[in-house]
């Protein structure tokens, strides 16, 4: 019974989605910000000079799509299965799932169609080898979201792979051979920028709180960290240099050894956030720094030039 001139209380009820909101919803769980990792995908045939024909182009454009989707499948999947543990989070219950805008069952059945269907019409498009990526790829990463995130030094292998796997499959899906030396290069510079971001995170919260966004921080100490990207960035340099040195070139200059310079002044100048523990996400990282995105772009010039044999 209810004082007179006053309202009954309302309970509240929950909110459900609208026809926009849901799509949108679904759109911001497959995290559009990270989408800028699959131009990778044209690593391999800019390598070998194979990018600027309409075919490659094509082929590439359709290898960048998949793999989009494939990526996507496995944030609403994980966003799904979380949802419960990010509704107590301060920052993850902001997540469409989380927040209740992308209904659980939902997700789970666009990140599985997703799954499903990326590979497949991989093998349509593309070719049987790139479908197998990228099945291998969605299996890792659910395998990663369900149990080998919490497992040590393994977690850091399996992201390090997804960027090795992203930088594979532009020359998979065009049959083009891959160097071992682009292989270890761009397989230890992904070491060393994850190891990197993982040293950074350890290095920036307070001991209490190391385990509340990724429980294995507080295995690992920082300085096993900070030795764990100091090995892969000397690797990546060791193994570009001995590729760019192997190869030789007609061209007025010789553009391949030249690279070198650049390469090695952009680790060093990446090391240097690293060593601040300021080194979050890559693609943050170069695009914050204006003097490491003009040493990218340099470096890029060189390579270009190489590949031209101008």
């Amino acid at each position: 019974m209810t004082l007179l001139g006053q309202r009954p209380e309302r309970t509240a009820s929950p909110r459900r989605p609208g026809p926009v909101s849901l799509p949108l919803g679904l759109l911001k769980t497959a995290r559009p910000r990270q989408w800028i990792k699959n131009i990778l995908v044209v690593a391999a045939p800019a390598a070998a000079g194979e990018l600027f024909t309409r075919q490659s182009a094509t082929q590439l454009a359709l290898v960048f799509c998949l793999f989009t989707a494939a990526a996507s499948a496995v944030y609403l999947i994980n966003d799904a299965r979380d949802a419960e543990a990010d509704r107590a989070h301060p920052d993850k219950c902001r997540r469409p799932v989380a927040a209740g805008q992308v209904p659980v069952p939902v997700a789970y059945a666009v990140g599985g169609l997703l799954a499903v269907l990326a590979p497949v019409a991989a093998a349509f498009v593309c070719s049987p080898m790139t479908s197998a990526l990228l099945t291998g790829y969605v299996g890792m990463q659910l395998a990663y979201c369900v149990s080998l995130k919490h497992v040590l030094v393994v977690d850091l292998v399996v992201v390090t792979t997804g960027f090795l796997m992203r930088a594979m499959i532009g020359g998979v899906a065009l049959g083009i051979p891959l160097s071992r030396w682009f292989l270890i290069t761009t397989g230890f510079g992904a070491l060393f920028m994850v190891s990197a971001k993982r040293y950074s995170e350890a290095v920036k919260m307070a001991p209490e709180k190391l385990g509340a966004t990724r429980a294995l921080l507080t295995e690992y100490t920082t300085g096993y960290l900070r030795f764990v990207w100091q090995l892969a960035a000397g690797v990546a340099v060791l193994a570009y240099c001995l590729w760019a040195m192997e190869e030789g070139g007609t061209g007025l200059l010789p553009w391949r050894q030249l690279s070198m310079v650049a390469f090695i002044l952009a680790i060093l100048r990446y090391a240097v956030f690293a060593d601040r523990g300021t080194a979050g996400a890559p693609e943050d990282v170069v695009l914050r720094d204006k003097a490491l995105a003009l040493i990218a772009l340099v470096w890029l010039a060189m390579y270009g030039l190489a590949v031209a044999d101008l």
